[in-house]
């Protein structure tokens, strides 16, 4: 799911991403002079750790965009009440391994009154692949007819398996079977987009409040970058009598888990998420505490670019050989509902009839300290060094991204006498860095785009641009062909289950561990959806108590 903001509770990364919530009325025991939002608005306030890097469904990529992109933009599915796959701007369809028909919502429009059509979404695909859009989701078009070629700029953009039949009617043609597309359909990439806003705006499409349309549930009516986001009820949203939020304001942007626990503490929000340090504190004063795996895996990611050590594989053995996930998770995140991770598909993964995990178990390895020394002396060897120079280790600016970031440091200067040098980053600047391959190792997470075990097993595919080191292997690629292009469960499974085993044999990445949040919520806010695809989380359907 989407690029995980690093900074950690974390799913946001929603690992993910940080965010607390206000709503207007008072916890027990909290000021009595606090109230953040009018109930009888039926308004909310939200802080969140950061602003999002872009608000343009075709171009973002992490899981704060995706909550804010969720609120005010609707594809053809999105998730309800339960997680549930249901109608959005499409009120039915049609699925088979040749491809898909959606029939559109007549009531459904865009917030300037105009009716959302099949050609908005058969514009936005096109426009999400050209090469000029330089979307870093366009793989995830890929299961359309023709989407590799437009996107490699090989064919045009109408080439693409996507037609309008009618203002209402969509065909949809596959390159391969494609289980999953239904879910996909639900994820912001595949979002409309009306073409004479966009080539109006060009590339300042969606830079600020004013220059996007909107035909999801709310709309972006205030923009302060930096400071201050506000959505507000759309009122030409086709089911706006169900919404029961009217307003949700975002005045904060804090990473700071203490200074969200303070608000929270004071009165004035209505959500916060806790970190270890904070646990014990929402013990003492009473608070329900709640727990929510975010379907989330932390992982140190290797650089393969030309040049680079980390290239080298006995080099990252060394490494694998030396970092004991169960002792970063019990020893130095402490919270309780983080587990240690092992394998590139995190326990929430669904297999073919249970979770996969259950279904093919990983391979792990035991720690072994000479055996990291000796992989390490290898490399030493193979890249003709007679020392290692120091390596640069990219991580966020959140309380525990620095203390896991010191925990490597200290871990591989001990271990294997090597210099890591910690290169700490906001979270729009570290995205950007990984971009540009700017670090030699990065302290990475990613969260589930949609329900399908692909979600994570294309992330380090060759062709996939949220593939930040440009790992490349052919093996890999072909496990993932395999299982993108059979409809026959147990063969896509099998191939998933080698690929999780070439992960643990060549290294492309280290899994450190998949997160869960442990947050307090004030007992007026109800019916907030908690969940690891669609936007997390999502007050759609919430309410507030009198």
């Amino acid at each position: 799911m989407r690029e995980a903001t690093g900074i950690v509770t974390g799913k946001i990364a929603s690992a993910v991403m940080l965010i607390v919530f206000a709503v207007v009325g008072i916890l027990p025991g909290l000021p009595a002079q606090a109230g953040a939002v009018d109930p009888e608005s039926k308004s909310i306030t939200l802080a969140l750790a950061t602003e999002p890097p872009t608000l343009h469904s075709a171009r973002a990529t992490d899981t704060i965009a995706s909550f804010v992109i969720s609120h005010m933009m609707e594809g053809l599915l999105r998730y309800g009440e339960n997680g549930e796959l249901v109608g959005g701007v499409a009120e039915r369809w049609q699925i088979d391994e040749n491809g898909a028909r959606f029939w559109l919502r007549e009531k459904a429009t865009w917030s300037d009154g105009q009716a959302v059509t099949a050609q908005d979404f058969v514009f936005a695909w096109q426009y999400a692949l050209r090469p000029e859009t330089a979307s870093q989701y366009a793989f995830i078009f890929y299961p359309i007819k023709g989407a590799r070629a437009v996107n490699e700029g090989l064919a045009p953009p109408d080439s693409l398996g996507v037609r309008a039949v009618s203002s209402t009617e969509l065909h949809v043609e596959f390159a391969q079977p494609c289980p999953y597309f239904l879910s996909l359909t639900a994820f912001m990439s595949y979002m409309p987009l009306r073409q004479d806003l966009v080539e109006h705006w060009g590339r300042r499409y969606a830079a600020d409040a004013d220059k996007m349309l909107y035909n999801g549930p709310f709309t972006l009516t205030k923009w302060v970058h930096g400071a201050h986001l506000t959505l507000e009820k759309n009122p030409h949203y086709w089911d706006k009598s169900s919404l029961q939020i009217s307003r949700i304001d975002m005045p904060y942007i804090t990473a700071d888990p203490g200074a969200q626990f303070n608000l929270f503490r004071d009165g004035q929000i209505a959500l916060a998420n806790l970190d270890t340090g904070l646990l014990d504190e929402a013990v003492k004063r009473g608070y329900d505490i709640q727990h929510f795996h975010s379907g989330s895996l932390f992982f140190l990611e290797f650089n393969f670019r030309a040049g680079r050590i980390t290239a080298n594989r006995n080099f990252r053995k060394a490494i694998q050989y030396l970092l004991d996930p169960d002792v970063l998770v019990n020893k130095v995140i402490g919270l309780p509902g983080v587990l240690p991770a092992y394998s590139l598909f995190p326990v929430t993964v669904r297999g073919q009839r249970q979770a996969f995990r259950q279904e093919y178990p990983v391979r792990r390895l035991r720690q072994d300290l000479a055996m990291a020394r000796q992989y390490l002396a290898q490399a030493k060897r193979e890249l003709g060094l007679e020392a290692f120079p120091p390596l640069m280790l990219l991580a966020g600016d959140s309380p525990r991204a620095v203390q896991e970031a010191e925990y490597y440091q200290y871990l591989l200067k001990r271990g294997l006498g090597l210099d890591l040098r910690i290169d700490q980053q906001v979270f729009k600047q570290r995205i950007e860095k990984m971009r540009r391959g700017d670090f030699d190792i990065v302290v990475a997470a990613w969260g589930p785009d949609y329900d399908d075990i692909m979600t994570f097993a294309d992330l380090f595919a060759s062709w996939n641009d949220n593939n930040r080191g440009r790992y490349s292997h052919p093996e890999y690629d072909r496990l993932v062909r395999v299982a993108q292009s059979s409809a026959n469960a147990s063969q896509r499974f099998a191939a998933m289950a080698a690929l999780q085993d070439l992960v643990v044999d060549d290294v492309p990445i280290l899994p450190t561990y998949e997160n869960a949040m442990l947050y307090v919520q004030h007992p007026q806010l109800k019916g907030v959806r908690r969940s690891v695809f669609g936007g997390d989380p999502n007050f759609r359907d919430a309410w507030i108590e009198p």
